[in-house]
């Protein structure tokens, strides 16, 4: 999948791009708006329209430990029939056509972990207005799972082993080199969504198109462009910006990793086996709540 050209044409054209540079003024422009991630293996686990989603027969899925998320596109959304890219964007990452297509320039997209800041803004330069709705466009996450592997010391025998999974969330990256856990992958191309890599006793192997559910309750009125992960969901209570608060304002952004990492079972035993041929079906995470705290 891929992000709509004509989607992103509308953002940088129709919305407010807002700058991030630090602020001298009077004492209420220190003020910021403050995004945290939270990673929440007990959240709610969503489809892809925001209902309760449980793991179909023949499938099997666990609920990975969260290493690092990062983010590509943040928007501040009034109501539910505010169109993508017609509310107030407060981020957007850096891109590059250094591998041809536009794609997200991984060497500087920023990946945080589990309660840590992916970004901050001036309250003072927000347009000022109440939101309900919040979008992140997430680009990149690292976990850890356990899998059944092969004993590499016994071949008739299995093991549980950790394994550290990297996925690639965006619409199109451009990714010359990244680190796995203790491996790196050289890459030097645009990746589309879906491309992962996969770490485990000291060895890494990669592949493409493995699927990702992006979690939008409100697609009937503001669709999300195709290859896109912008996930969408309502603040826990109206946000309100004037441009003149003296306290910053945290939101935390709570992503359900709730079974997130999901595979079609050959060995129907809730294990995954990559050894076995059991192959990948889902690596999206499973909703979001945005709490105003």
């Amino acid at each position: 999948m891929r992000y709509i050209k004509k989607a992103f044409l509308l953002i940088t054209t129709s919305a407010t791009l807002l700058s991030c540079s630090k602020s001298n003024d009077e004492p209420s422009s220190k003020a910021r708006l403050i995004f945290k991630f939270k990673f929440d293996p007990t959240q709610i686990r969503l489809n892809n329209i925001g209902q309760p989603s449980t793991i179909p027969a023949g499938n099997a899925g666990q609920s990975p430990v969260f290493n690092l998320m990062s983010s590509h596109y943040i928007e501040l959304a009034p109501n539910a029939l505010t169109q993508l890219g017609a509310g107030t964007v407060l981020f957007h990452a850096a891109e590059t056509t250094e591998g041809g297509a536009n794609a997200i320039d991984f060497s500087k997209n920023k990946a945080v972990g589990n309660g840590e800041e992916f970004f901050r803004i001036p309250l003072k330069d927000i347009k000022p207005g109440d939101y309900e709705w919040l979008r992140v466009s997430l680009a990149y996450q690292n976990y850890d799972i356990t899998i059944k592997n092969k004993n590499p010391l016994d071949p008739n025998t299995t093991i549980d082993v950790s394994g550290t999974v990297a996925s690639f969330l965006g619409f199109n990256t451009f990714i010359k080199t990244f680190n796995i856990k203790n491996t790196s992958l050289a890459v030097n191309a645009n990746k589309k969504q879906g491309f992962w890599a996969f770490e485990v006793l000291g060895k890494n192997f990669s592949g493409d198109a493995a699927k990702t559910t992006v979690v939008n309750p409100i697609s009937t009125t503001s669709p999300i462009p195709a290859g896109s992960c912008v996930v969408t969901a309502a603040f826990n209570k109206k946000l309100t910006i004037t441009g003149n608060e003296t306290k910053d304002i945290v939101v935390e952004v709570s992503l359900s990793t709730n079974k997130s990492f999901e595979w079609k079972e050959v060995v129907a035993d809730g294990y995954f086996q990559p050894d076995a041929g059991e192959t990948v079906e889902d690596m999206g995470v499973r909703g979001m709540i945005p709490t105003i705290k």
